[in-house]
Parts: structure tokens; C-alpha cells; sequence
């Protein structure tokens, strides 16, 4: 070569450089950093050379070289040698200080080469730089730049030299005239400060240890006058940002006596640049510097400068802290620095300055001034020690901000306290008491934020002051004393609610370690401390909370803890009970969740646990104290309506336990005079207090409140108690109410012997008086709601109570009619389209109960209540849907009444009249519009109709008599729109006849197999598929004809009759269908009545075109057949096309007998054939082929052939004729495609298709489509029809491109679920192979081509002939026929694999023919012969194999690279199989085949087309084994598995890496293959092909160089970096860097 090898890569990579694309770029710059890599010196000499050269090539190209040549450098530092580092220099040198103006990138890029350089050789960069740091001369920028920046990578080597260059340096600074310049002065002064201090303090490891820090003090001490001086009153911010940067390190090299002389000025000046910055953090480093070098010199001035500094300091903390931005975080946490250093050095003047601070209302000022004051207790512990006492006064006023802010500020100036013993010191409760009320927020305060003001998120005050608390209790030792017993304190005031959780959980932890420290002393004590909680209070309290066990982080489980910790001092003999007690309701709260938790279960077990607990306790003193407590703290719950309810149970629980009479009628006036009557709540709690009550003390309870009810409580404007004065009508009421609920508790409640003799005299009487009032004498009945609820509510549970009483079959109710009235009144006057309250849901509760007593309510009575409680909620207009609402589960409870109040009223008349009775008052619900409303009925229906029959009792066998009527009722609903309705008519008609059964002598138990059928269709009536639910429907009438008694037939025949005109057509469609179900399974007991009855069903046809009447009237047409079927066929042959649906369904009766279907379809069939399928005709004269228009008489024949097979009836006829009808359609489907309708037809259907009145296409070949499919349904092959319809055949069938795939897909359903039908049927289609129609030779020769994938051919003997036949189409002029016959030939290798080798030659003979087809100019036969050549290879005997195997090979390689990619796929494939069938004896012949294959192969992995990709990989795969490398066989194996992700690189470096290591002698010819690829059409193969030579090269030995054309190569290589395509180009680069191996 004319140039060394290494240059003349690295300058074609050089010239690429200049690549507009970023990757490409950044590829180039790799491929030299990989040169440099194997090559340091050459590549980084090829550089420099390269920038010398071109003077002119633009900056941000030589800053790519650059930056190429700083990774070099910094990765053989240690390899080059003195003359290439002097080059670079020199070079590097130059490029940086060529332009006097300032190119950053660029510049910069030279400035990291020469710092690179000086990691090692320091001494020649700096002798380079010092040339250009002439005295006199102001230097380059960036030769500064790069001296600052050397002192910090190279501490040791650098710091010597720094005496002369700051001497150098130092009168530069007042040549200095640019802002510029100044800073990077600056910047070296701060870098050359920090390597010298670093160096000083490193000196042990320096390898001169006697340099101190005076010998730069005078040159320090000069750059500082002027920096400080002069440059710091710069209006240019950088510039003076650049001085305060320096000034900070610099301080502490100054000399003592300068930096006390410079302090008074140096403070203000650095504490000035505070108002002229708004980042900060800078300034800040460098006065915590300043601050740390005047203390460690023990400055005096700074006592003078201390106040500025405080304030300055302090106005910095006080800026709002932004967590997105870093450098205000990085100011503040540098500020704080600055405190610590002033704390330890003058902590008096420190807190004079910030504890007024606190006092100031400013938000901004006294979060800081916290943020402060906690630091310093943190860092200056020590210092701030005596100062405990002041610190703890000053917080008196930030105790009392209430903002959120300063809150956070405080506890955690509180929990820095706790650390270091403040809270021991006096005061240190009010710190307490302010963490407990932070722990006391809501949650939502977090959220809620006033406006403009910004409220933190992370940490909120409540979260923060929770886990301070927790902290202080379990991890602060000294905090054991302060916080126990004081904490208790806080456990009973209600603003302290919302800390409970975490106050119990820090009390237990206490407790527990006072515990482990004396086990038996008391854990309270109360020595005078009369501001702790008594035993009754914390029990009170505790319990109580524990209602709502989830709130405030789960105080249940917190409150039952402390419980059981404190059991002790609640009362001695409670702690073994508890133990076992407390630990089964934790479980249970362990085992739900807030939303699975029933609040009444939990709240009954609670007052279980309490019941328990004074049962062990049963000291009368303690547990009146108890009661007492508990009223004390009922208004403490005043906003708590949960919680004050379950504390009104309590405290009936435990009255219920006193057995001081005295104490409980006392409490009970006490309850009654200060409930809150307004809060519903409230009302409910302190009737279940006094229901509760009454369990033990009935008459005291009744008295009490009888007391009550006859004081003058109701007067307007007198009133025994002061509450009651001045009330308003609606404040009475509420206590009307409240007295009202108060009796149904307690009769509810109260054991039932005692209830009934109550219940009319004392308890009834007493609610109807407080529920009206008397004016003038006359009874005068409240309208407001709330207090009628309470008064049904209350009859309800009066009720409910006498109906379970053991006497209430013995007792006489007399008021039953009067309050069965009053309960009617209120269902009438509640709205009936809404349900907004239980008044309705309690009134039939009650009535429900009242229906059971004695005396019986009278008949007229009766209807109207059934009437009007129907009335009031069947028609509830019902929810939206989706909104499960409070309404939702309210109706269902108020429709549950109703179900009770109907079984109610049926018990008393178990007869059919009595069931009879309530179907008639449910039936204008079961026929309503709404289906809402039929729902509703037919669900009660059914509810009655099970009640019936499990209570059905026959003593003698009487008729069901209105069997057929209830039935016929029933059955139509089946099929209603509402799928529940369509269930729930099941169930009825189920127990219908269940009934019947019943009343026919069976047992009860007894279970009928038909009747039982009827559970099974329940399914069937889901699905929204018609065809099933009316097949459903039809099931359901057989059943029913079968256990209908005949005297019933015909009542529910009649009744079927009328809901023809049900408004619900799903309904009058089921109703025809049972309608016909039972005139068949029943018609012989009707012989009279048929002709009436198909009378009606004609009529039927003239008025509706519904299909369940048209099926009435085809009996008369089939009667006309049976005489007349020429004539019937030629007539309906005549109607004009399309057909009507009356025609349609002419046809359709013509299948009702065989013999008759038979008859009609050879007649249609033989019309359909007879004639002409189409004709030809121009339809313009320059046309360049003539249109095919159908004739009529065949279209028609085949549409009437498809109406005729529609019916079910004509499988038979069809099975007959199956062969001829199965062949003539197939053909005729073939000789309709593309077939247009004629022009008069065409307009029908436009305007019958505009009109929407097409009942289907007209179009020839759909119809001929359509027909073939109904011969395939009714001959018996739906499995045919069902696995071409997946597969999407009968679409392809109709279409020219997908006509032969459609017919393939028949023909193979055909061979797997039709096989006895084939013999016949090729019988019948062979017959097409010589006719006139090249679309019929086409279609049969597919059809019989698809036959041979499959066995059935050889196991129905048709093998030979079928490949008789085929063989005999080879030369048909027709080369789609031609094709097929390969197709056909290759599938016998699927079908029939063990009869390839014996039809061997014969078959390859054929395939190779078709390789070399010339007639056919788009090789598609060529394509089907490979196509057959991979499936055949496999099977044929070896010796017939060796015959065609190269010949085979040579002819499909051109097609590897076809620009068709089927072409592409379909050799490749079939070249996998050929060295598939080399395995173990390959040629060397066809070994060179496979080597010349490697390359395409490889490339085409990156094949745009995945089809070709997968080829690739199935053909390597099979190539492996043939190549005799087991390595390589192993690697196309592991990573071109079918499915797998292929990483393209990895497996083409592991693939050359083998080849190269057992192949090397082919690193010339694969080269050379792979760059015929560099010239592919696409882009992928494109970038593949060098990417491939890169490998090789990579993995190959140097000394194979001679079998590559470097100079070709680098060249296309070169040629490759032009590419348009960025990724070719990177590529190419990517393989560049790898040539150096042959260097």
C-alpha cells in the first residue's frame, strides 16, 4: 500500500466526520477511539495530521477529533511516548489559543487533551502553557482555564509550580479588562487555593514536605487586593459570583494579621452580594469559609461584624424553601453552616438575636428562626445546655400560629428538644400538649389551603407530629418519667379525639416498660393529681371510641390495648377476663376492614365485652359510679353521632346491670330531660338505651316513661323542664317521636311473657297518644314524617315482639283492624313513582305480622290493602343503572315487606281460589309495558307460587282447575325482553306444576324427571341469542303438554291465543311457539279444532309479517305440492326476483315431506344446470374485456334451491341427493364469480337495498355461496360448515383472489368431517375436468388438489386414481390448472407420507418440470414446485433425491434475492430442506452449495419481510450440521429458535467468530459475497453486510489478511459512509475501526 494501513482507516474515518447525522458521528468518533485502542500512537498521529491539514474544516468537527483524541490519551497515557505527547501538545496547544475569540466546545475539547496529558506529564504541558503565561502578555483564556483545571487533577505535580505561576499571574490581574478574563482568574485562584490546601493537608503523601502555607501567603495576599478591591464592585454578576467563589478557600492561605485587617471589610462586602444575587448558595459556601478561617485564627472583629452577620444569615434562611430547586436547597443547608460556627463561638449573642425572633407574627421570619434554633440544639448541643430555660420561654408565642408551616417548624423543634432533655425543664408540658394537639388534626387539614398560600405536602404536620410522639415515647429514654402519667391527661377532652391512636399506642408502649419495672404496683397514681382521669373515665372514654374502630389509623385496636394494659386500675379482677376478651376483638379487627366490618356486629360485641365485664365486676357501687360517668360524658359526643349512640347502649347496658332501682329511674329522667331530641341519632340511641334498660327492669323503664308521657312536656309554653320551653310545633314532635321509638325498643327488647299483657293497655296506648294530639276534643294526627316512621316503626316491633311471643296463637288482638288502617293511610299518602323512606318498608313489616293474628281482617279490607301496598312499590320508578345507592338496597328491603305481607295473607287461604285470588291482582303488573314492573310481578309470583307448594296440604284429590289459565299466563314470559323475567316465568310455571302433581296425589318430596327439566332451560333463557331462547321456549311447551291434564288443553290454548298480541313481541313469538309445540304433541285430542285453529293462522299472514304467524299458513302449500309439483315449482320458478318473504316462505313448505323435497330439488337442480350460467356482453365498445351478466333461470333455480334446503325438514332429501347438489353448487359457485346481476335486477336491488326491504343479496355468486352452505346444514356436514365459516372460507369462496384458498378450506373440512361423502362426490366433480369453463377445471382441480392433505383419500381407496387424474391435467393449457396439479401432487406428502416413496420419481419428476415451467411468465408455477419440493424432500427415497438435489439447488439460488417475497421465503426454505436431507452424507458438490449460500442466508435475517427472516432461520439451522463444526451448528441452533428474539449482533458475532475459528481459508470469498450486498435495495441487508465483514475481521487471525482485497474493501466501505441511510453509514464506520486488525 502506498500509505500505512492504520492512516489510511483512520483518514476515511476522519472524512467522515463531517456526517450531518449525530449517530453516525458518534459512530465515526467510536471507530477511531477503537483504532486508538489497538493503535494509540498511529491513530492519535493520523489526528493531528488530520487538523493540521485541514486548517479549514469547521469547530465542531475538530472538537468531535478532539474529544476522539482526549479518550485515547486518557486510556494509554501510559504507552505514548515523549515525541507523540510533544505532538500533541504542540497541537492541542495550538487549537486551543488559534481563535482569540472564545469557541467553548472547541477550545475546551483542547484544553481536556492537554489536561489529560498533564496527568502524566505535567512538566512538558506546563513548560507548553508557560510559553504562552508570558509576564506582560495577558494569556490566552483558555490557557488559564487549563492551569486552573491541571491543579486540580494532578494536586501533587501541579502545587510546585504554582509559586512562579502566581507570580506570573499576579500582574496580569490588572491587565485584565474583560469580564472574561477576570473570571477565569478568579476561577484558578479558587482551584489553585483548593490544591494547595488539599496539598498542605495531604503532606504526608506529597513529594515536597516542606512546603508550608506561608510561602503563598504574599501572592494570595495580592491577588486578594485586587480580587476584593476591584473586582468584586463589578456590575457583572458572574464576575463577582467568581470572586466570592475564590475568595472562600483563599481566606485560609491568607496571613492572620491580613485576614483580622480585611474582616471588618471583607464581611459586609461578601454579606453585600446577598442583594445582588438570587442564587445564593455560592455566597454562602464562601462566608462559611471566611467564618471557619476567622475563628480558627481567633479573630476579635468578628464579635464587631456578628450583628450584620446574624441579620444577613437570617434573612437567608427565612427564603421560602423550593424542594425542585436545588441551589436554594444547597443555600440554605450551606447557611446553617454558618450558624453552627457562630453557635460555638458566640452562643449569647446568637440567641439574643433569634429568640425575639419568634415573637414576631411574619410566617416566613419564624419558620426560619425555627429551622434555626433547631440546628443548633442539634449541632451546638453543648453551648446551648445552659440555655435550655430560655430557649423553652421564647416558644410561648409560636405555640399559638396556626399555621401549618410554622406548626411543622415547631414539633420538630420540639422533637430536637426531647433529644437533648428540654421537656425535663419547666415548661416542657406545654411542648407536650402542643405535639398532642398537632397529632389531633384531621386528616384533611393536610389538604385544605388558604388562599395563596401553599401548604406543605410530604410530612404533614399531623403525620410528623404523630411519629415524633411515638419516637420520643419509645426511643427516648430520659422521656419515660415526663410523659407518664401526664399523658393520660389528654386521653379524655374531646379536642384531643383525634390523637388517640397514637396517645394509646405510646401509653401502651410506657405502660408496659413501667410494668416490666414493677409488676404489681398500680400504674396510676392519683397522690392528689386530681388532673389525671378516673378509672371510670378511661374506661368510658376507651370503650366508647372503640365503636368506630377504624378511624383516626384504627383507635379501636389502640383503645382495647391501653384497656387491657390498664386493666389493674379499672378494677382488680378484670385483668384475667380481659386478657382472653381484648384479645378475641383484636382478632376479629384484624380479620376485617373498614369496609367488610358490620358496625352492628361490632358494636353487639362490645357491649357483650361490656356485659361480661360487669358481670365479673358485680359490685353495685362500681357500676352505678360507671353509669354515672357515662352520662356525664354523653354530651362530650355531641358532634359524634356514632359514638354518642353506642354510648346511650352502653349506658343501658349498664343500668341494666345496677340493681339500685333508685339510680336507674333517676338516670332514665335525667336521659329523658337532656337528650338532644333534634340529632336522629340521638333519638335511636336513647330508645335502645331505654329498650336495653327494660331487658331487666320492664316496669321501671314503662313507668319512667309513662311519667313522662303525662307531664306537661307537649305545651307550647309551659314545660316542667327548661329545655322544653318556647319549643315549635316540629321540636314536640321530634320528642313525640323519640317517646314513640322509646316503646317499640322496649317491647322489642323486653322478655315477651311479660310484652303481651303490656303491649295493648301500657305500650300501644301510650304511643298513640304522643302520636295525636287533641284539639277541641277532637283526635287531630300529626303529618310530619319523621314521627309517623317512628310510630311504624314502633307498631312494627310491637308486633314483631306479640307474633314471637310462645301465646300469640292464643291472643286476641282487638286494634288489629284500626292499625292495620293507620298503616294504610301511610302507604297511601307516600308518593308512588319514588321511595325516599322506610315508612312503606315498616308499614307492611307490620301489617305482615298483623295478618297472622287474631280476628281475621274482613275480605273488602284485605283486597285494598293488597292493592295498595302493590300499588306503592311496584310502580317505584327504578334506580339508574350502576347507582347501587342507599335507595337501591332501601327498595329491596321495602320489596322483601312486601313478599312477607303476600305469604302473609296467602297462609290464611291455602286454596287454589286463595292463589287464584292473588294472580289476579298481580296480573295487570305481569301484562304492564315496564318491564321494571313485570319483573317485580313475576318475581313476587314466584315467591307466592313457592310458598304455596311448600305448604301445600290435599287432603282428597280435588282438581287444579285454573291450572291451564295460570300456566298460559306464565308460560308466554319466558320469553320476555328482561332476561329475570324470563326466569322467574320458569320458576312459575315450575311450580305450576309441581301443583298439579300435589294436587294429583304425589308426596311432596316427590320429584318428576319432566317437571325437573324445566331447572336445566333456565340457562337457555339467558342468552340473548333468539334461536335458543325460542328453543327453549319450545322445551318448555313440551314439558307442559306432557303434565297438562286434557281438560285444561284448551283453556290454556285459548289463553295462549290472546298474547299473540302481547305488546312484547318476544312474548307473542313464545306464545307461537308453544302454540305449535302443543297442536303437535297434543293435536290428536284436538282433531275438531284444527281447522279453526290454522284458519286463525292464515288470517295471520294477510295482517303481520311476523315469522311466527307466516309458519301457519305453509301446510296448504305443502298439500298443493303433494298433487301438483312441476307445476308449484315452474310457477314459484316464475316470481319476479328477488323473492318476497311470502314466496320465500312458499318455498320453504315445499320441504316439509322427503319424498316431496326430493322431487323439488332434482327439479331445481336440473334447471339450475341446464341452462347457461352467464353471457358476455360489452358493455362499452372500447372495453377491453366483455362483462359476465347471469341468466335468470338458473339465478332463480338457486335461489330457490337455498330457500327449499333452509327448511329442517329437507335433510333428508338433501342427504339423498347430496353428491349431484354438493357438485352442481360448487361449480356453479365457480362459474359466478365476478358474474354481474342484469341491469333491470341490479335496479331492484339498489332500491330494494335503499329501502331496507332486501331480505338477502340477489348477487349470483353469494347465492350459489349461500345454497352450497344449506346443502352442507341439511345433509348432515355442519362440523363442514362451522370449520370453513372459521376460517373465513366462504368470504374467499366469493371472491376472485381467495376463490382457490376457499375452496382448499372446503375441500379440507370436507376430508376431515364428510369422508364417506367424497367417492360420490369426486365422482360427480371429475366430470368438470373437461369442461368448456376454465373457471370449473380450476375449481374441481383445487378442490381434488386439497383432498390429498389428507389420509381419507387412501383410506377410501381413491389415491391412485385421484393421482391418475391429476397427473393427466400436467399439461393443461391453463396454468392456475397446472399449478394445482403440483399443489395437489405435494400435498400427498401431508396426506399420505408413507405412499411418497413408492410415487418417488414420479412426484419429483413433476416438481422438476415445474422449476422449469417457461409458459407460465410469472413463475408461479416455479413457486409452487419449490413450495412442493420442501414438503416432498423429507419423504422420497435418497437415491431419487441424489438425482435432483444439485440441479435443484443451482435453479432456486437466483431466487434468493428475488424482489417478490414469496420468491424469497419459499427458496430459502426449500434450501434449509435440501441440507435437511444432506444430513450425514453431504456432497462436497453441494457443500460449496452450502458455503455460497452462508452470506444470503445471514443477511436476509435482517430481511424486511418476517416470513423471509423466519426462512433464514430454519434454512441455518439445517445448514449447521452440514458445515461439520459442532460450535457453529450449536450457536444457529441457541439463537434462531422459531419464536425467539433475535439479537441480531450478539448472534452474528458468536456465528463469525466459529466460522473464522474452523473455516479461516473462507474469509476472502465470504468478504467478497457480503459486498455484492452492499448494494442491496434494502436498507437493513444493507447495513447487515458491512456489520457481517466486521465480524469476520474482528474474529479472523491477521495473518488471513492476503485473502482480502483491502483496498476493494475499504473502498465500498468508503462509498458505504455516503449512504442516504444514517444506519448503513454507521455501520460502515462501526466496521472501519475494526480493519486496524490487520494493520
Amino acid at each position: 500500500m502506498s500509505e500505512p494501513y492504520v492512516k489510511k482507516l483512520s483518514t476515511i474515518l476522519l472524512d467522515s466526520v463531517t456526517d450531518k447525522d449525530p449517530l453516525v458521528q458518534e459512530q465515526v468518533c467510536s471507530a477511531l477511539c477503537a483504532l486508538g485502542e489497538s493503535q494509540p500512537e498511529e491513530t492519535l498521529s493520523a489526528c493531528e495530521e488530520h487538523l493540521r491539514q485541514h486548517e479549514k474544516l469547521a469547530h465542531p468537527y475538530r472538537t468531535m477529533i478532539l474529544r476522539a483524541m482526549e479518550t485515547i490519551v486518557s486510556n494509554h497515557i501510559s504507552e505514548l511516548d515523549k515525541d507523540m505527547v510533544r505532538a500533541i501538545i504542540l497541537l492541542a496547544s495550538s487549537e486551543m489559543t488559534k481563535a482569540k475569540d472564545l469557541v467553548s466546545d472547541w477550545q475546551q475539547a483542547a484544553s481536556s487533551v492537554l489536561v489529560a496529558v498533564g496527568k502524566r506529564f505535567v512538566g512538558m504541558v506546563m513548560e507548553e502553557m508557560l510559553g504562552k503565561f508570558q509576564p506582560g502578555v495577558l494569556p490566552h483564556y483558555f490557557v488559564v482555564q487549563t492551569l486552573a483545571n491541571l491543579s486540580v487533577f494532578n494536586v501533587f505535580g501541579m502545587v510546585p509550580f504554582l509559586t512562579s505561576v502566581l507570580s506570573t499571574m499576579l500582574p496580569m490581574l490588572g491587565m485584565a479588562k474583560h469580564d472574561s478574563m477576570r473570571v477565569v482568574f478568579c476561577c484558578a485562584l479558587q482551584r489553585f487555593s483548593e490544591s494547595t490546601l488539599e496539598y498542605l493537608a495531604n503532606l504526608d503523601q506529597a513529594p515536597d514536605p516542606t512546603v508550608r502555607k506561608d510561602t503563598f501567603a504574599s501572592d494570595i495576599s495580592s491577588a486578594y487586593d485586587t480580587l476584593f478591591h476591584h473586582w468584586l464592585q463589578s456590575r457583572e454578576a458572574k464576575l463577582r459570583l467568581a470572586v466570592v467563589e475564590a475568595l472562600g478557600p483563599m481566606s485560609h492561605l491568607l496571613p492572620s494579621e491580613k485576614l483580622e485587617e480585611q474582616l471588618p471589610k471583607l464581611l459586609p462586602g461578601v454579606l453585600a452580594l446577598y442583594k445582588k444575587h438570587a442564587e445564593t448558595s455560592h455566597v454562602s459556601k464562601s462566608l462559611g469559609q471566611i467564618l471557619e478561617a476567622a475563628v480558627s485564627v481567633g479573630s476579635r472583629t468578628l464579635e464587631v461584624q456578628l450583628d450584620s452577620l446574624l441579620a444577613a444569615l437570617h434573612a437567608q434562611i427565612c427564603v421560602p424553601v423550593e424542594t425542585t430547586s436545588p441551589l436554594v436547597t444547597s443555600n440554605q443547608k450551606e447557611v446553617l453552616r454558618c450558624f453552627t460556627v457562630l453557635a460555638c463561638c458566640s452562643p449569647e449573642r446568637l440567641l439574643a438575636f433569634l429568640l425575639p425572633k419568634l415573637d414576631t407574627s411574619n410566617e416566613r421570619t419564624r419558620v426560619g428562626t425555627l429551622q434555626v434554633l433547631r440546628h443548633i440544639i442539634n449541632s451546638a448541643a453543648a453551648q446551648m445546655e445552659v440555655k435550655k430555660p430560655f430557649i423553652l420561654s421564647s416558644m410561648r408565642l409560636p405555640l399559638l400560629d396556626p399555621n401549618s408551616k410554622v406548626k411543622r417548624a415547631v414539633v420538630q423543634v420540639i422533637s430536637a428538644m426531647a433529644h437533648h432533655g428540654y421537656l425535663e425543664q419547666p415548661g416542657g408540658e406545654a411542648m407536650l400538649e402542643y405535639i398532642v394537639q398537632q397529632c389531633a388534626l384531621p386528616p384533611e387539614a393536610q389538604h385544605q389551603k388558604p388562599s395563596g398560600e401553599e401548604e406543605p405536602q410530604a410530612d404533614s404536620v399531623r403525620d410528623i407530629s404523630v411519629s415524633t410522639l411515638y419516637l420520643v415515647s419509645t426511643t427516648v429514654d430520659r422521656m419515660s418519667d415526663v410523659l407518664w402519667p401526664h399523658l393520660l391527661e389528654f386521653l379524655t377532652p374531646v379536642r384531643f379525639t383525634g390523637a388517640l391512636t397514637p396517645l394509646c399506642r405510646s401509653l401502651v408502649h410506657l405502660a408496659q416498660k413501667r410494668q416490666e419495672a414493677a409488676a404489681d404496683a398500680p400504674l396510676i397514681q392519683y397522690d392528689g393529681n386530681v388532673t389525671l382521669p378516673s378509672p371510670y373515665a378511661i374506661a368510658t372514654r376507651l370503650l366508647t371510641v372503640s365503636s368506630s374502630p377504624y378511624l383516626g389509623g384504627s383507635r379501636g385496636a389502640a383503645s382495647l390495648c391501653l384497656l387491657n394494659v390498664l386493666h389493674r386500675d379499672i378494677h382488680p379482677l378484670l385483668g384475667q377476663r380481659w386478657a382472653t376478651t381484648i384479645a378475641l376483638l383484636l382478632e376479629y379487627l384484624e380479620e376485617h376492614t373498614e369496609k367488610t366490618l358490620s358496625q352492628k356486629e361490632w358494636e353487639e360485641k362490645l357491649l357483650v365485652f361490656l356485659r361480661d365485664s360487669l358481670a365479673v365486676v358485680s359490685d353495685n357501687t362500681w357500676i352505678c359510679q360507671l353509669s354515672l360517668e357515662m352520662c356525664k360524658q354523653l354530651p362530650c359526643y355531641n358532634g359524634m353521632p356514632q359514638e354518642k349512640n353506642f354510648l346511650y347502649k352502653c349506658v343501658g347496658t349498664t343500668l341494666g346491670a345496677a340493681s339500685s332501682k333508685d339510680v336507674v329511674r333517676k338516670l332514665l329522667q335525667e336521659l329523658l330531660e337532656t337528650a338532644r331530641y333534634q340529632e336522629e341519632a340521638e333519638r335511636e340511641g336513647l330508645a335502645c338505651c331505654f329498650g336495653i334498660c327494660a331487658i331487666s327492669h320492664l316496669d321501671d323503664t314503662l313507668a319512667q316513661l309513662e311519667d313522662f308521657v303525662r307531664s306537661d312536656v307537649f305545651r307550647k309554653s309551659i314545660g316542667i323542664f327548661n329545655i322544653f320551653k318556647d319549643r315549635s310545633d316540629n321540636d314536640i314532635d321530634k320528642v313525640k317521636g323519640t317517646l314513640i321509638l322509646c316503646y317499640g325498643h322496649v317491647a322489642a327488647q323486653a322478655p315477651r311473657e311479660l310484652v303481651l299483657a303490656r303491649a295493648e293497655t301500657d305500650i300501644l296506648r301510650n304511643m298513640f297518644q304522643c302520636f295525636s294530639t287533641k284539639v277541641l276534643g277532637i283526635k287531630v294526627e300529626t303529618k310530619d314524617p319523621g314521627l309517623q316512621l317512628c310510630l311504624v316503626q314502633s307498631v312494627c316491633m310491637v308486633c314483631q315482639a306479640i307474633c314471637s311471643s310462645a301465646q300469640a296463637g292464643s291472643f286476641h288482638f282487638a286494634r288489629k283492624a284500626e292499625l292495620v288502617a293507620q298503616m294504610m293511610d301511610f302507604i297511601k299518602a307516600e308518593p308512588p313513582d319514588s321511595l325516599r323512606t322506610p315508612i312503606r318498608k315498616k308499614a307492611m313489616l307490620a301489617c305482615s305480622h298483623l295478618s297472622s293474628l287474631e280476628p281475621e281482617l274482613e275480605e273488602q279490607l284485605q283486597s285494598d290493602m293488597i292493592h295498595s301496598c302493590l300499588h306503592s312499590v311496584m310502580a317505584v320508578l327504578p334506580e339508574p343503572e350502576g347507582e347501587d345507592g342507599p335507595q337501591e338496597f332501601l327498595y329491596l328491603d321495602t320489596m322483601h315487606a312486601l313478599e312477607d305481607l303476600l305469604r302473609s295473607i296467602l297462609r290464611r287461604n291455602m286454596t287454589p281460589q286463595g292463589l287464584q285470588l292473588m294472580v289476579e291482582h298481580l296480573s295487570p303488573w305481569i301484562k304492564s309495558p315496564r318491564g321494571y314492573e313485570r319483573v317485580r310481578a313475576l318475581g313476587l309470583s314466584a315467591c307466592l307460587l313457592q310458598f304455596f307448594l311448600e305448604h301445600l296440604h290435599v287432603s282428597a284429590l280435588v282438581p287444579f282447575h285454573n291450572l291451564g289459565l295460570l300456566v298460559g299466563l306464565f308460560s308466554p314470559r319466558c320469553a320476555d325482553l328482561w332476561p329475570a323475567t324470563r326466569q322467574e316465568a320458569v320458576s312459575c310455571v315450575y311450580s305450576l306444576l309441581y301443583l298439579q302433581l300435589g294436587y294429583e296425589g304425589f308426596s311432596r318430596d316427590y320429584r318428576d324427571d319432566v317437571a325437573e327439566r324445566l331447572l336445566t332451560l333456565k340457562d337457555g333463557l339467558v342468552h340473548p341469542d333468539p334461536a335458543i331462547l325460542f328453543h327453549t321456549c319450545h322445551s318448555i311447551a313440551q314439558i307442559i303438554a306432557k303434565r297438562l291434564p286434557p281438560d285444561q288443553l284448551i283453556n290454556l290454548l285459548l289463553t295462549l291465543f290472546e298474547s299473540l298480541g302481547d305488546p312484547d313481541k318476544n312474548c307473542s313469538r313464545a306464545a307461537t311457539v308453544m302454540i305449535n309445540c302443543l297442536l303437535k304433541e297434543r293435536g290428536s285430542m284436538l282433531l275438531e279444532k284444527v281447522p279453526e285453529i290454522m284458519s286463525v293462522l292464515r288470517s295471520k299472514l294477510q295482517e303481520t309479517r311476523e315469522e311466527h304467524v307466516l309458519q301457519s299458513a305453509q301446510h296448504s302449500v305443502y298439500v298443493l305440492a303433494s298433487q301438483h309439483c312441476v307445476a308449484v315449482v315452474t310457477s314459484l320458478l316464475g316470481s319476479p326476483l328477488p323473492f318476497d318473504s311470502h314466496t320465500c316462505s312458499l318455498w320453504r313448505a315445499l320441504a316439509v315431506e322427503p319424498g316431496l323435497s326430493a322431487q323439488v330439488l332434482g327439479l331445481l337442480l336440473e334447471r339450475m344446470s341446464r341452462d347457461v350460467p352467464f353471457k358476455e356482453s360489452r358493455a362499452f365498445l372500447l372495453s377491453s374485456s366483455p362483462d359476465r351478466v347471469a341468466t335468470l333461470l338458473p339465478l332463480a333455480a338457486t335461489c330457490a334451491l337455498h330457500e327449499v334446503m333452509s327448511a329442517p325438514a329437507s335433510g333428508p332429501a338433501v342427504t339423498e341427493l347430496y353428491p349431484q347438489l354438493f357438485a352442481g353448487l360448487l361449480l356453479r359457485v365457480s362459474c359466478t364469480v365476478g358474474v354481474q346481476l342484469p341491469r333491470n335486477l341490479q335496479a331492484k336491488e339498489r332500491r330494494a337495498g335503499s329501502s331496507a326491504l332486501a331480505s338477502r343479496t340477489l348477487d349470483p355468486c353469494s347465492t350459489a355461496v349461500d345454497a352450497l352452505r344449506a346443502v352442507l346444514l341439511r345433509g348432515g356436514s355442519e362440523d363442514v360448515v362451522q370449520r370453513v365459516e372459521l376460517e373465513g372460507g366462504w368470504e374467499l369462496l366469493s371472491t376472485s383472489a381467495g376463490h382457490e384458498d376457499g375452496v382448499a378450506r372446503l375441500a379440507s373440512a370436507m376430508a376431515k368431517f364428510a369422508g364417506p361423502r367424497l367417492p360420490l362426490v369426486m365422482k360427480a366433480l371429475l366430470g368438470a375436468h373437461s369442461s368448456v369453463y376454465e373457471a370449473q377445471r380450476v375449481t374441481s382441480t383445487a378442490f381434488l388438489a386439497e383432498l390429498l392433505t389428507s389420509n381419507v383419500v387412501n383410506d377410501l381407496m381413491l389415491l391412485e386414481s385421484l393421482l391418475d387424474n391429476l397427473a393427466a391435467r400436467q399439461k393443461d393449457p391453463c396454468a392456475s390448472v397446472r399449478r394445482l396439479v403440483l399443489r395437489g401432487l405435494a400435498n400427498l406428502a401431508s396426506g399420505s407420507p408413507d405412499k411418497v416413496r413408492a410415487h418417488g420419481p414420479q412426484l419429483l419428476t413433476a416438481m422438476i418440470s415445474g422449476l422449469d415451467d417457461g409458459d407460465d411468465p410469472h413463475s408461479l408455477v416455479a413457486l409452487e414446485a419449490m413450495a412442493g419440493l420442501a414438503k416432498l424432500l423429507g419423504l422420497a427415497e435418497p437415491e431419487d433425491l441424489r438425482a435432483v438435489l444439485l440441479h435443484t439447488a443451482i435453479r432456486i439460488r437466483p431466487f434468493f434475492d428475488s424482489e417478490k417475497m414469496e420468491f424469497r421465503s419459499v427458496s430459502i426454505r426449500l434450501f434449509g430442506h435440501l441440507n435437511k436431507a444432506c444430513h450425514g452424507a453431504c456432497e462436497d458438490v453441494f457443500l460449496e452449495q452450502v458455503v455460497g449460500g452462508l452470506v444470503p442466508l445471514l443477511l436476509h435475517l435482517r430481511d424486511p419481510q418476517a416470513s423471509v427472516a423466519a426462512a433464514c432461520r430454519f434454512a441455518l439451522r439445517m445448514c449447521g450440521p452440514n458445515l461439520e463444526c459442532e460450535e457453529l451448528a450449536a450457536v444457529f441452533q441457541k439463537h434462531l429458535q422459531d419464536g425467539r428474539g433475535l439479537h441480531f449482533g450478539e448472534f452474528l458475532n458468536a456465528a463469525c467468530k466459529h466460522l473464522m475459528c474452523y473455516f479461516p481459508d473462507l474469509l476472502g470469498r465470504l468478504v467478497s459475497t457480503s459486498l455484492f450486498y452492499f448494494k442491496s435495495s434494502w436498507e437493513d441487508v444493507r447495513a447487515a453486510a458491512p456489520m457481517l465483514t466486521g465480524f469476520l475481521v474482528l474474529h479472523v487471525e491477521p495473518q488471513q489478511q492476503a485473502q482480502v482485497d483491502l483496498e476493494q474493501l475499504m473502498a465500498a466501505l468508503q462509498l458505504l459512509l455516503k449512504d442516504p441511510a444514517p444506519k448503513v453509514r454507521v455501520k460502515a464506520a462501526e466496521t472501519l475501526g475494526r480493519l486496524v486488525k490487520f494493520a
